[in-house]
């Protein structure tokens, strides 16, 4: 099914949701836009009203970050709120969240497979998010992915990364067809299977191979086989 322009709104106009927006045309609302408190949820509500698919691309992606309370705050009690609204509403939730779930897992996680350990409050966070939509809301569609500008803006890549990551418009456009399809539940995003250095190779021939920092996860692969499933369906 092929929803309607009107009734589909985007939060967030970072890397994703600009491209999001970009792709389709779909409204959105920002914190720079529209000067709310993501961790508010009074203060924007009155935006998100009429709406019957809300997009979330908003988040804090410092991955690394030791500021727990900032990374709860964002990347889960305000999914919490989100998902509550809309199961009031009854609208759709879709949820980005992130390969990086599955780091300490096993190559090739499928959605079912989760780490032993969360190494950092970022993952830590996004995980319960990600649960707790899936089990309060059956409509929602959660999106584990990642992604990278395009051109690849930066002056090195690690060549000791494996995942099924790919440029913003490429995993932007997977995620409008689950969209369009009406998708739901929990979805690995992702083409092939590829280095951070080979994927920036395409497209900035200067980018210079490095070794990944000690804390980053070595292999991000995930098992596509129900992304590819349901977009292969009529």
């Amino acid at each position: 099914m092929h929803r309607s322009i009107s009734s589909i709104l985007v939060l967030g106009d970072g890397l994703l949701g600009s491209e999001i927006v970009k792709q389709t045309g779909w409204n959105y609302i920002s914190r720079k836009k529209d000067k709310f408190d993501f961790n508010d949820i009074s203060t924007y509500h009155n935006l998100l009203e009429g709406y019957d698919t809300i997009i979330n691309c908003i988040a804090n992606t410092n991955t690394y970050s030791t500021d727990k309370q900032s990374m709860q705050s964002t990347n889960y009690l305000s999914v919490i709120n989100l998902v509550e609204y809309c199961l009031e509403k009854n609208a759709k939730l879709v949820h980005i969240s992130t390969d990086y779930v599955y780091a300490n897992s096993i190559p090739f996680a499928s959605e079912v497979d989760l780490p032993l350990i969360s190494p950092n409050w970022y993952t830590y966070y996004k995980l319960l998010a990600d649960e707790y939509a899936h089990s309060k809301a059956a409509n929602s569609l959660i999106c584990r992915c990642s992604f990278k500008p395009n051109p690849f803006p930066y002056k090195s890549a690690w060549t000791d990364l494996t995942g099924n990551f790919d440029s913003v418009d490429t995993i932007a456009s997977l995620i409008i067809k689950l969209i369009h399809k009406d998708a739901c539940g929990i979805f690995n995003i992702g083409t092939e299977t590829k280095t951070m250095y080979e994927l920036a190779k395409r497209t900035n021939s200067e980018v210079q191979p490095i070794l990944g920092p000690k804390e980053a996860p070595k292999d991000l692969t995930l098992n596509l086989e129900r992304m590819r499933t349901v977009l292969s369906g009529s």
